[in-house]
């Protein structure tokens, strides 16, 4: 499908004009703050020069108190305090946070990752009865799941275990009554923290702990590495707290104290300046593999890891699985892609839902991405076993809850959970054709052609001589990248080859462009495959940080190209 190039309007570049002279910064700034709805003085620096002391008070967030009190409660009375998290990131990211915490208040918490398959996400019931017999705790921390879980989680309380539960997914009319609930969605917290995920949440608990009680020689600030990688797997928003905690944690990840952290970098070839794809598509598939295809137990003995022989076989260890993981994933993508194109034209359907027996639940929700990127479209994969009992995953475009679709589909449904933009769900083989179509009328209501059709929103057109008079360093003060606040495209109008366009391993394109007084490098990734136009072009690209030998340069890295028109909205 084609994508359509949409330019900023006539009263967003006079807005940006205006901008460029009030705040005297470079107009592709300008043009790309305005987008982003920022207008204020004050509102642009923040974002512009994200800082910690900008960070909201822990105690503003619902449930905070209560949690941090029944925590010292459980350490004075020397009760067991066990860690109950999912097996993503996010999960064992915080497990190993709160750990660390825990620890220099002198307790070693037992630590519980249910195994995906066996057991399933959350608080289930065979999750929740290993624990029990494992480690037999008297205070049950639940860290990424818990929410939707209020009848297990009663269960617990009567059987005399206290629960506290630390969530970002979806709240529903039944949240669970326990010793703490913090969840940024429930209705009573405060709108500040709604984009935190469970990693985010985790720290404030974490600072909320210091503040009452501080401890000599600890630094929290030490731990923000881990706050960022689990912010950047979980595809949650980088705007507001979220940005600020990312923009830390990276500057700290690029000098982290933990053995573990060091190791996964060298083992996944990490640069020396890490942005949040290096988190997105590196460290972080590498930690989730384990999960994905077990237990995710190695993930979080690598990030709790002191000794540097363990560190790097246990990062190989992962870094194999992740490759295991990898053939799976391609060939379930390639029969998912068979399911839905003989379905008929995915571009003539508003979603996509499909499922098989043999389907590995760990990577179902790698596979929905790829398609929800391929055809723009909300998609859902499910893998069911040969009892019938099924478990999905699905990614969604903007515009489209999946949480709230899944909750409209309640009935075909074992199970469901998650956000906007990234949901899971458990069903029956038999209700699938059934869901399939409720869900397919749903998205057709819901998401018009244009929300279907796949956009090329360019940030602003900027000249060759840009490059050399600021354009980067402009660009890198948006740094982090990520959903919520997208790396800006930008458009060189009116370009002409320099040369002969080359051909890189039988798929990339190496160009030469002539743009002004400027000859520009380009690298259009996968665009040997299609025929350029017929010059001069308008060239959408994206600036990446091309690092050689230590030095680290611009690269203009292409995202499409076509011949030159006016470039208008």
């Amino acid at each position: 499908m084609t994508p359509r190039w949409k330019f900023p309007s006539a009263a967003d570049q006079r807005s940006a004009t205006a901008l460029v002279e009030e705040l005297k910064v470079a107009p592709f700034l300008a043009s790309f703050l305005v987008r982003a709805g920022f207008s204020e003085p004050e509102a642009v620096s923040r974002f512009l020069y994200p800082r910690l002391k900008h960070l909201s008070d822990p105690a503003l967030l619902t449930g905070i108190k209560e949690a941090a009190g029944r925590i010292f409660r459980a350490i004075d009375q020397q009760r067991k305090i066990v860690l109950f998290g999912d097996y993503d990131v996010d999960g064992v990211t915080s497990v190993a946070l709160l750990t660390r915490v825990l620890r220099a208040y002198g307790v070693e918490p037992g630590r519980f990752l249910p195994h995906r398959v066996g057991e399933g996400y959350g608080l289930t019931r065979e999750g929740v009865q290993r624990c029990l017999e494992e480690h037999r705790p008297q205070l049950l921390i639940a860290l990424d799941c818990g929410t939707s879980a209020a009848a297990q989680i009663a269960e617990l309380q009567a059987a005399g275990v206290e629960v506290i539960v630390i969530d970002h997914h979806e709240t529903n009319h039944d949240v669970p009554r326990c010793a703490a609930f913090v969840n940024p969605k429930d209705a009573n917290a405060g709108p500040s923290f709604r984009y935190l995920c469970t990693a985010g949440i985790t720290f404030k608990l974490c600072h909320a702990l210091l503040r009452e009680r501080r401890l000599a020689g600890f630094d929290l600030k030490d731990c923000l590495d881990l706050v960022a990688v689990g912010t950047v797997a979980d595809l949650v928003p980088l705007v507001e707290e979220n940005r600020i905690l990312v923009a830390a944690g990276l500057q700290q990840l690029e000098c982290t104290r933990w053995i573990g952290l060091q190791a996964l970098k060298e083992v996944a070839a990490v640069p020396a300046a890490i942005r949040p794809v290096h988190v997105g598509f590196r460290l972080a598939p590498r930690l989730n593999a384990a999960g994905r295809l077990g237990t995710a137990q190695d993930a979080l003995n690598l990030l709790l890891c002191e000794d540097p022989i363990e560190a790097g076989w246990l990062a190989r260890r992962l870094d194999l699985q992740n490759r295991e993981r990898q053939k799976i994933e391609e060939t379930t993508l390639q029969q998912a892609l068979e399911l839905a194109i003989a379905a008929g034209d995915p571009a003539e359907r508003a979603a996509i839902v499909v499922g098989s027996k043999g389907w590995h639940p760990g990577v179902v929700g790698i596979v929905a991405s790829r398609l929800a990127r391929r055809f723009h479209r909300p998609a859902l994969v499910i893998g069911f076993g040969e009892d019938g009992s099924g478990k999905g995953s699905g990614r969604s475009i903007s515009g489209f809850s999946l949480v709230k679709a899944l909750e409209q589909c309640a009935g075909q449904l074992t199970a469901y959970g998650g956000h906007e933009m990234a949901a899971g769900l458990s069903m029956p083989f038999e209700a699938l054709e059934r869901f399939s179509a409720q869900f397919l009328e749903i998205a057709r209501a819901s998401l018009d052609d244009e929300q279907l059709r796949p956009v090329l929103k360019v940030a602003s057109t900027v000249d060759g001589d840009d490059l050399e008079n600021g354009l980067w360093q402009a660009h890198e003060l948006l740094q982090p990248f990520g959903i919520g606040n997208p790396q800006p495209l930008l458009c060189l109008p009116e370009v002409w080859p320099a040369e002969e366009p080359r051909i890189m391993k039988a798929k990339h394109r190496l160009l030469k462009l002539r743009h002004r007084s400027q000859v520009l490098r380009a690298v259009y990734f996968n665009g040997a495959k299609d025929p350029l136009p017929p010059p001069p072009w308008d060239v959408a690209f994206y600036l990446e940080a091309n690092e050689y030998l230590g030095r680290v340069q611009p690269q203009i890295q292409v995202e499409a190209i076509r011949r030159a028109e006016p470039c208008g909205e």
